[in-house]
This record gives structure tokens, C-alpha cells and sequence, in this order.
């Protein structure tokens, strides 16, 4: 019988490269390892750049590698794991999903229905591949609820991520993974993301972890908020459609 070991991977972290990120990958990186994960998937808005970088130095922290991006859909937000080129910003859901996995990774949904955060809408999730049940960075609970309900009744695999855009709240939630390692394998590090991504599409995931407490949340928030009008403002980012926060009854 084969053993299984779990890895603990947070799934879903921003870097500087991202408009609201703060945080270089290094140190991510260094805080990763510190508090005890595995491997830490960096998944800036639309850029790729900085994510390469940090899967190509993970080892060098003990940790396992493997690049993303958190792409801009027309439908809403999504996340490409394992892929190290990135899709093209600004088309549908669907397509942007066949990219993903035309290029080896795997289509995950963030923090789904959650409008103000550029949450997917049910009747888009049957093209996913899994769904992010568990986004720490919610200020109620509820919208993780309901994709935790969704997912169970639809047989969705499950993550859990931080959605970190700040050096503590990294590894607040994340996703402990049962893998298989190789016999000569001596550290988690040995694996490779192909593995993980195996292991994600056949279920074999936990969500462990908690909420960030509701002031980081906040003021997370309000500065990426801030950082999105100005980036928006002097790019040519693709504008997914919203709603003003108040009228999200998620936060």
C-alpha cells in the first residue's frame, strides 16, 4: 500500500507584482517556510511574472514550487495553477478555462459569488475544474458556505487559500494536500506541482486554517480598492463588471 504524505499549500497569494500586493516574493517566500507550509502558489492579478521567479527559487526555501495567476475573465476572476504562461486577460470563462488546461494546469474558482470581489456566478462554475471553499479573507462566512455547499453537491474538489495581500496573513487558510511521494523522495520539496495538481482533480485535499480577522480584512480591502481605480486608470486592464461593496450582503 502506498503511504500518503500531506503537504500544506496555501494556493492563492499576492505578490507586489499585483496592483494591491505589498509584499516581495522573497519574503513571502521566507514567511512561508517559517510558519510551516509547503509550498505557496503566488497568483497576481494578470501577471505571471513574479510568480515564475518565486516557483523557480522555492527549493532554495525548502519549499515546493509552482507558478499561477489570478486572471481577469469576463465572467469574473479566476485562478490558473501550474501554468507557466499566462492566459489572456478579458475573455470568457470558458475559454479562459480551456487555456488553463491547454497549458497544464488546473481552473480554479476564488471566492465564488462574491460580486464586489469579482466572484464567478453559479451558472459559470460547471466549467471549473475545483472551487475555492474556503477564501480567509471574507468578512461573514457565508459566501464560503454556500461554495462549500455548492462544491459537495455538485462533487467539486475543494481549497482553502489566504488571498493574502500582506506578509501575516499568509498561510491563514490553506489547502493540506495528500500526495504520493517517490521512494527516493526525501522532502515534500521532492514533488512536483503535476502532483498536486493530480491530487487536487481526484479530491485528495483538506482545507485547513481560519479567517483573517475582519480590521486586516478591512483595511485590505480599502487599500487594494484604492490601488485598483489608479491601476485601471492608467492601463489597459480589462474592467470586469461589479457592485459597489455595500450592496454585497457577503461582506
Amino acid at each position: 500500500m502506498t503511504t500518503q504524505i500531506p503537504l500544506a499549500i496555501d494556493f492563492h497569494v499576492h505578490s507586489d507584482d499585483s496592483y494591491d500586493g505589498h509584499e516581495p516574493i522573497e519574503l513571502i517566500l521566507e514567511q512561508a517556510a517559517d510558519i510551516g507550509l509547503d509550498g505557496v502558489v503566488i497568483t497576481d492579478h494578470d501577471e505571471i511574472g513574479e510568480s515564475l521567479r518565486a516557483a523557480e527559487l522555492a527549493p532554495e526555501y525548502g519549499l515546493i514550487g509552482i507558478p499561477g495567476v489570478e486572471v481577469s475573465t469576463r465572467h469574473g476572476h479566476l485562478l490558473a495553477i501550474g501554468v507557466e504562461e499566462r492566459p489572456e486577460p478579458g475573455q470568457s470563462f470558458a475559454e479562459t478555462v480551456a487555456a488553463v488546461r491547454a497549458r497544464g494546469g488546473i481552473a480554479i474558482v476564488p471566492h465564488p459569488f462574491q460580486r464586489s470581489r469579482h466572484g464567478v456566478r453559479k451558472r459559470h462554475l460547471e466549467d471549473a475544474d475545483a472551487i475555492e471553499t474556503y477564501n480567509s479573507m471574507v468578512f461573514t462566512g457565508y459566501r464560503n458556505r454556500r461554495a462549500r455547499t455548492f462544491a459537495r453537491r455538485h462533487g467539486y474538489p475543494q481549497i482553502g487559500a489566504s488571498d493574502a495581500h500582506y506578509l501575516p496573513n499568509v498561510g491563514k487558510a490553506y489547502t493540506e494536500i495528500l500526495v504520493s511521494p517517490d521512494a527516493n523522495a526525501a522532502t515534500g520539496a521532492d514533488i512536483d506541482g503535476d502532483e498536486l495538481v493530480a491530487a487536487i482533480l481526484e479530491g485528495r485535499t483538506q482545507i485547513r486554517g481560519k479567517r483573517t480577522p475582519i480590521h486586516k480584512s478591512s483595511v485590505q480591502y480599502a487599500k487594494g480598492g484604492a490601488r485598483k481605480v489608479s491601476y485601471l486608470l492608467t492601463s489597459r486592464a480589462p474592467l470586469v463588471p461589479t457592485v459597489p461593496a455595500s450592496m454585497d450582503r457577503s461582506t
